[in-house]
């Protein structure tokens, strides 16, 4: 068990939370959720010892073992990828190294000896002779293949260093596991792993994600900081979501019976009890319903973005047609005689690990490369908008926010400039800073400003939930399943493909295509498509979706 008693923290004047007195129990998942900045990866960081509160003490029971999921890829350079994973558990680490030391020895003295015999009993007691195994177990199920388990970190791509950095927090069922941001670079095979993992997991879990989706598989609990404090709601992150839509809501309605809101309330909890996916999560919303009380949730503090694209016409028929792309870069073949009918209404999510061709696709499609051959045509009614993974060159001007989105409006002005951006959250001086200096979630904001002004029917979006909050993630997600027109897009983020899309395409070797007029949950499981999958990925490491 993980105790926090009275912990505070401030940074200058600036308080991030205080008086904080919360118990992690064993067989519970925590989802730590706020705003940007509101402290989730400093409360983790409290929690491991690595930052000190200004007062309070974090207590572990004892005996119990502590794994973090480490954020500097760089660390581990000088170790093989077996041995990263394995000091995961510190002390089977170096219970082992120097169980090896001893025997390399050229003069094993009988004191060597008794040291060793100590140690191939500890080494035992902590299960040392399925460290390996278990450790390749892990990887393999990360998509970690087997040529690279010995192979040095430094030899290993960043995308794929995550993952044993993961492996390496899982390794050895620790007793608290403190997890931010875990589905980072997984394709969503992976996440799905992870999220079963965690599920199975008897232990502890905290953990900091902006996936709604895995947040809601995997989570008993949601530890909501907020208002300087940090509280606790059980059940998922919907749960959480919908409670402080419906505490707030009836904050509004002062008129209402205090009679009529619980009741209100218990049907709300009944509801979300019923359709659980997890019957963990049901159990422990069944438990609330008890003794839930209005004053227990709070409405949240937080502003979502208002987004909003609206269509300056409405688009004919012939949305896109596309014959026969080709394209090669750097000496690979990302596109190869792809063809493509966008029909009216077609929402199409683009998934696979191919992550090239979409890109490339996007780009062509919107002007910025050419294909090498091939055609391709727009609809004579068809404006579209496109949001590009790499936003970089929009940005390298003196421009302030203001000046920047005026470039894109045919509106003189400024007031109306503000008021938009006030409703994106750039309001007052915030509206004044240079673009060249926002963040990433900063700059998305302001390309959606962008493209609700140009009011396109077509939206091509690459990775538009990368650098974005929950918040932002949510309000952009209601907007696209609203969105009238045609949409060409790909996210890692599961439930925006599920729920923002109706047709599902993935490229896959060799010019190979899959193409389905459905859900993406449905995708996912359909045996036709797994079939195709298997044929189309034979001989290649890569199946991830």
């Amino acid at each position: 068990m993980l105790t926090v008693s009275d912990i505070t923290l401030s940074f200058g004047e600036r308080v991030l939370f205080k008086d904080v007195n919360i118990k992690f129990l064993p067989g519970n998942c925590y989802g730590v959720i706020g705003a940007n900045g509101a402290g989730k990866s400093t409360f983790l960081k409290v929690l491991s010892g690595e930052l000190e509160a200004d007062k309070g003490d974090i207590i572990i029971s004892p005996g119990e073992r502590m794994a973090v999921l480490q954020q500097d890829q760089f660390k581990f350079d000088d170790y093989s990828v077996m041995h990263t994973v394995i000091m995961g558990y510190k002390k089977l680490y170096d219970v082992m190294t120097e169980k090896d030391s001893i025997y390399e020895k050229e003069d094993f003295t009988e004191e060597d000896g008794i040291r060793a015999a100590e140690l191939e009993g500890d080494f035992a007691d902590m299960n040392g002779w399925e460290a390996e195994s278990e450790a390749a177990t892990l990887l393999s199920q990360l998509g970690v293949t087997e040529d690279l388990h010995y192979k040095q970190m430094n030899e290993i791509e960043p995308a794929l260093k995550v993952r044993i950095l993961l492996a390496q927090a899982l390794f050895g069922n620790p007793d608290i596991l403190l997890l931010d941001e875990p589905t980072n670079n997984l394709d969503l095979e992976s996440i799905a792993w992870l999220e079963e993992f965690l599920y199975k997991f008897d232990n502890t879990v905290i953990v900091v994600s902006h996936d709604r989706h895995f947040l809601n598989m995997v989570c008993t609990h949601i530890a909501d900081v907020d208002f300087g404090k940090i509280k606790l709601y059980v059940g998922n992150y919907d749960f959480w979501y919908m409670a402080s839509q419906l505490a707030a809501k009836q904050m509004k309605d002062d008129k209402k019976r205090r009679e009529d809101k619980v009741a209100e309330l218990k049907e709300f909890i009944q509801r979300f009890s019923s359709n659980a996916s997890k019957a963990k999560q049901a159990t422990s919303r069944k438990k609330l319903i008890d003794k839930l009380t209005i004053d227990d949730i709070e409405p949240s503090s937080r502003k979502f973005p208002y987004v909003d694209f609206k269509p300056s016409r409405e688009p004919g028929n012939n949305i896109l047609s596309i014959e026969n792309l080709s394209k090669t870069i750097d000496g690979e073949v990302v596109l190869k005689d792809f063809s493509l009918t966008v029909n009216k209404g077609d929402k199409i999510a683009f998934v696979g690990p191919m992550h090239a061709s979409k890109t490339a696709l996007y780009e062509i499609l919107s002007g910025k490369t050419e294909a090498d051959s091939g055609t391709f045509e727009w609809g004579v009614t068809i404006k579209y908008g496109y949001f590009p993974k790499d936003n970089t060159e929009l940005f390298e001007n003196d421009y302030n926010i203001v000046e920047w989105l005026q470039q894109y409006t045919e509106e003189d002005e400024e007031s109306f400039v503000r008021g938009f951006l006030g409703r994106m959250l750039f309001s007052g001086d915030e509206a004044l800073k240079k673009v060249k200096v926002l963040s990433g979630g900063e700059k998305v904001r302001c390309m959606l400003s962008k493209l609700m002004l140009e009011e396109p029917n077509v939206l091509i979006f690459d990775e538009p939930t990368n650098h974005l909050d929950l918040e932002s993630i949510t309000a952009l997600n209601n907007a696209l399943i609203k969105f009238p027109g045609s949409i060409l897009f790909n996210s890692h983020d599961h439930q925006f493909v599920h729920s923002s899309s109706n047709r599902i395409i993935e490229f896959a070797p060799n010019g190979a295509v899959i193409d389905k007029m459905m859900p993406f949950d449905e995708y996912l499981v359909d045996e036709s498509v797994k079939e195709l999958r298997d044929s189309y990925w034979q001989g290649h490491h890569d199946l991830s979706i």
